[in-house]
């Protein structure tokens, strides 16, 4: 995928955002290459910082950010949040932006690629497995409890777009998520088999002969072969028929781009994901359960679906953000305020 930097004050205009928000959010300009508004740009005594840190899971090697809260004391103990990042997103976008505004509110907080992504290991790349994105959440948990600090007794999840719906898949056994929030949740089984807005319902065969065949080539030493990558001019994207693809493009591709993030994914991949559905025994969940969502947001019907299926919990809310879109959750700063003081109050509250 082509990943361009935004650099003119003509396309920031269009998207509705300043040019000094667009050089914020240039990964060139940040030593940590994060990719968001606001983000940390040197350690400093006393503020919140940010701790790259690398661990195995499974073999593999994991990429990881820790964000620590200002005047963070080892010897202290903090409630901890552990942040899944969207599909095709890595942890120096939208993951490391809500991941240090939870810390700034004074959590430890833990944003990692997954496997097979970003700067993660595993190969070949860009394999998107439901399995694999639910084991690097309890991943993230494995490592995020043995640092320093950390409560283990208060370690809440929070699962963004496709990462919302692995954590609400991990959390269903995984009960050292004491409370589960997500924004903008996408569960990718049910796009990835019945299309976006349930949109490809008639191809769903079709589109499973093509994964199987992937799948035989692959096995076979032949190529690997990816579904999801495309170069489009802005006239294409513009004309694309979801508000998620057309915001998605301009955030991966250009506002927050960052060469680790790619659409892409395997086609062999669509075995695992196309039988998946993050509301499959969702009854699990018996923690406290936040869902946020724009109410503009065209992905809001799957968040509707799951929360009505999780009927395990007793504490659940579905909190809808006046106004904003999927996308718009990830940087624009009202949507994103919004976001976080609801966030606030439920962990406050819940861990």
């Amino acid at each position: 995928m082509k990943h361009t930097a935004l650099k003119n004050t003509l396309m920031a205009a269009m998207i509705g955002i300043s040019a000094s928000g667009v050089d914020a959010a240039d990964y060139k300009k940040n030593p940590f290459t994060l990719a968001y508004e606001g983000a940390i740009a040197k350690n400093e005594p006393g503020k919140v910082n940010i701790h790259p840190v690398k661990y195995k899971l499974n073999g593999l090697d994991i990429a990881a950010n820790v964000y620590t809260p200002a005047n963070y004391d080892p010897k202290k103990s903090y409630p901890t949040v552990v942040v899944a990042h969207p599909n095709g997103g890595v942890k120096e976008q939208v993951a490391g932006l809500y991941a240090q505004r939870l810390a700034e509110k004074g959590y430890i907080t833990i944003a990692a690629d997954a496997a097979y992504q970003g700067a993660s290991g595993g190969m070949p790349r860009s394999v998107d497995k439901p399995a694999n994105r639910i084991e690097d959440i309890h991943g993230m948990a494995d490592f995020i409890t043995r640092y320093a600090g950390v409560d283990v007794k208060r370690l809440g999840l929070l699962g963004i777009c496709g990462g919302g719906g692995y954590s609400l898949a991990a959390a269903q056994t995984d009960k050292r998520f004491k409370s589960i929030a997500t924004v903008s949740m996408f569960n990718s089984g049910r796009v990835r088999r019945n299309g976006y807005v349930d949109s490809q319902l008639d191809t769903v065969q079709q589109r499973l002969q093509q994964a199987s065949a992937a799948r035989a080539q692959e096995m076979s030493g032949g190529q690997v072969l990816y579904a999801g990558d495309a170069d489009m001019t802005d006239e294409q994207i513009a004309k694309l028929p979801f508000d998620l693809y057309r915001q998605g493009y301009e955030y991966y591709w250009k506002t927050h781009a960052h060469p680790n993030s790619t659409f892409k994914y395997t086609m062999s991949s669509l075995l695992d994901l196309m039988r998946f559905d993050a509301t499959n025994q969702i009854e699990l969940i018996q923690q406290p359960l936040l869902m946020i969502a724009g109410s503009r947001a065209d992905s809001l019907y799957m968040s509707e679906d799951a929360f009505a299926k999780a009927t395990g919990t007793r504490e659940k809310e579905l909190f809808r953000i006046e106004g904003a879109t999927h996308i718009e959750t990830y940087w624009v700063p009202k949507y994103v305020d919004a976001a976080i003081a609801k966030l606030t109050v439920f962990y406050a509250k819940t861990l």
